[in-house]
């Protein structure tokens, strides 16, 4: 049995474990992210390195991390909610760990995750479309993991959604990044509920009363509960995804598409107007098979069994 050690890293966590070829994390361990400084950083990926081991021979390390990553999948070229800027992160680390390296886009490794042993293990293509805060995506076409000629390929979230819309963090207007992620539910919500709060009260309820103080799992449960507020959210940011969802079957043809991201939690909330949209964009397509848009299956583990299983190869 193979095992290679994989490291998630995100803006408040980094998650690390020893996986085995056949995609079973065999040991994990969590620690947080010191954010604003990449030498604790660093310090923390050796630390983890070398913690996991002391207790199994492994044969690499595989790094997923929330930002832009080099064609050589070695520098983190700049990272969102993290320090690094054109960040040598395989070099330096590889003073302290003398293992192989690999470096890789957090979306790219979730994709690669699903498409060896979760939602796309049957498919020979397939695209990721993770949904949380922001929106990242991940591309597998032919068994192979797409990166573009300069290693940051499929930013999904800033494609355009709305022409001249909402200004992006990434300097664009009207990315799906802001229409269709976590922070658009809640923005949805919250501008709903401020405006007819007599079709809010369980949502307000759960926020007592503070409509700034609505979150994203407040939005769920308040739309698991019925509240016609919440429920209108998701279908707002399900509009939204389903025709990003058809335009990249239109683009790539691909096997199939998954939905992750901590807001596919959320289940059908989200899939049903998604897949109806999806639908809708693709009518002119009835007669021809297009991809099946299914919810992904690693959960929380697909960062580190995605990152090992790259540095296994």
């Amino acid at each position: 049995m193979s095992l290679t050690i994989g490291i998630d890293i995100g803006g408040t966590k980094v998650l690390g474990g020893v996986v085995a070829d056949d995609g079973t994390v065999v040991t994990s361990r969590l620690r947080s992210t010191p954010a604003t400084d990449v030498a604790a950083i660093r310090g923390v990926i050796v630390d983890l390195v070398a913690e996991l081991r002391r207790e199994h021979e492994v044969g690499a390390v595989g790094i997923g991390a929330a930002g832009w990553i080099d064609a050589s999948r070695s520098t983190v070229q700049f990272a969102p909610n993290l320090a690094w800027r054109d960040e040598p992160l395989r070099e330096l680390l590889s003073a302290h760990i003398d293992l192989p390296i690999v470096v890789e886009n957090d979306a790219n490794v979730a994709t690669w995750a699903e498409f060896r042993y979760g939602a796309a293990a049957e498919a020979d293509s397939a695209a990721l479309f993770t949904v949380g805060t922001g929106i990242g995506g991940g591309i597998v076409i032919d068994g192979n993991l797409v990166r573009g000629a300069h290693g940051i390929a499929a930013e999904f979230g800033h494609t355009l959604a709305v022409p001249g819309g909402r200004e992006c963090g990434c300097g664009r207007h009207g990315c799906l990044e802001q229409y269709a992620s976590g922070n658009a539910l809640v923005r949805f919500a919250k501008r709903a509920a401020t405006e007819d709060p007599d079709r809010a009260t369980a949502l307000l309820k759960a926020a007592d009363n503070d409509v700034d103080a609505i979150d994203g799992p407040m939005v769920t449960e308040a739309a698991r509960g019925g509240d016609p507020v919440s429920i209108a959210a998701f279908e707002d940011i399900g509009e939204y995804l389903g025709e990003a969802l058809a335009d990249i079957a239109q683009l790539l043809d691909p096997d199939v598409i998954v939905i992750g991201g901590g807001v596919i939690n959320a289940g059908d909330l989200l899939l049903e107007p998604a897949r109806r949209r999806y639908r809708e964009a693709l009518a002119a397509r009835s007669r021809i098979d297009a991809a099946v848009v299914v919810p992904a299956r690693m959960g929380p583990m697909a960062g580190i069994v995605g990152a090992a299983d790259l540095a296994r190869r």
